[in-house]
């Protein structure tokens, strides 16, 4: 396992984090002994950074993360996320208001056992709440030492980037990260979020890299899925069966798997991404860490980008065709 720095700060962060969304989680989750083990492989694989949500499991995935760190906490970068309803009959039991980030955090904290968050994420952006608003109670929080760094996740790229302008205009301390879902099958971040994560040095944090299983080989194997997956057979379209085959045949031919192949090619496409990576058993994570030691030719991202019909569209296509307005000369510029 290597290490980069949380976007323009100084915390050492593993190239691959662990999501806790299955701790506790009924049906398709792990529970107990399992959650365990799989938070114990990852960390022996030298994983550090460790990603949960208020809500994931009903909050039971906090508590159960609060337990399995209790004598070694400090050595991870814990990380989680407010803004979803903690009750839908309270209208300002939801959202990033400040109201909702006190009670959040105070809820959080407990759960947790610890007196201050790694890494504290805006689950998603809240239409209702000021960003002015936001920001500074982060900053507040962050003041009273009860959180030390902060991100957001699943916004458009122009409410991030007026997130931190105003940061940075106000002194506060802005977004270090973006959460946001990548993968072969999902790759919308290429378009204006990842661009302009990459320009302000923000982390990637990719959620979803297998899509909900339809990469991990389950569907492509003989016989089919041979445990319970979030997608079914009957709801994979052409373009979900043409990728998970790419995946399938780029990992035939790598001797790999195809959820390290997956894993892989997320890492391949930029270096501020880190892929969030899931299991329902010590097992299956195991084989998903394989990804670290996989480096993928070139031919092979390129037959993975080509098993997608995935286009920039405007105006990233247009720009890209621009160059001749700038005259002659302009194919002669190297540029940053």
């Amino acid at each position: 396992m290597r290490y980069r720095l949380l976007g323009r700060t100084g915390l050492r962060v593993s190239e691959v984090f662990l999501g806790a969304m299955t701790f506790g989680e009924q049906g398709l989750g792990a529970s107990g002994d399992d959650a365990r083990r799989i938070l114990d492989v990852y960390a022996d694989a030298g994983g550090n950074v460790v990603d949960t949500a208020n809500f994931y499991g009903g909050g039971q995935s906090e508590s159960m993360l609060g337990e399995f760190l209790q004598g070694r906490r400090d050595r991870f970068v814990v990380a989680t996320k407010y803004t979803v309803s903690r009750d839908g009959s309270d209208p300002n039991a939801a959202g990033s208001h400040r109201k909702n980030l006190v009670l959040s955090l105070e809820e959080s904290l407990r759960r947790l056992r610890t007196d201050y968050l790694d890494l504290y994420w805006v689950h998603l952006w809240d239409r209702h709440t000021p960003l002015e608003e936001t920001m500074r109670a982060l900053d507040d929080a962050i003041c009273a030492g009860k959180i030390l760094y902060i991100g957001i996740s699943d916004a458009p790229a122009w409410v991030v980037a007026h997130a931190n302008t105003l940061a940075d205009l106000r002194g506060w301390t802005p977004f270090a990260a973006l959460q946001v879902p990548y993968s072969v099958l999902n790759r919308d971040i290429e378009r204006e979020l990842l661009p302009m994560a990459e320009t302000f040095g923000m982390t990637v944090a990719a959620w979803g890299p297998l899509a909900h299983g339809v990469l991990s080989g389950a569907f492509t194997r003989p016989g089919g899925p041979t445990a319970k997956t979030r997608v079914s057979p009957e709801s994979m379209g052409p373009r979900e069966q043409i990728a998970a085959r790419a995946v399938q045949k780029v990992a035939d031919d790598l001797g790999a798997t195809p959820a390290q192949v997956a894993i892989a090619w997320t890492r391949a496409r930029s270096p501020y991404v880190h892929p969030i990576v899931g299991a329902r058993t010590a097992e299956q994570l195991r084989d998903t860490l394989g990804a670290l030691d996989l480096a993928l030719p070139a031919d092979a991202v390129r037959r993975l980008d080509e098993s997608t019909d995935f286009t920039l569209g405007f105006p990233g296509d247009f720009l890209d065709q621009a160059g001749p307005v700038f005259g002659e000369v302009s194919a002669r510029i190297d540029g940053r």
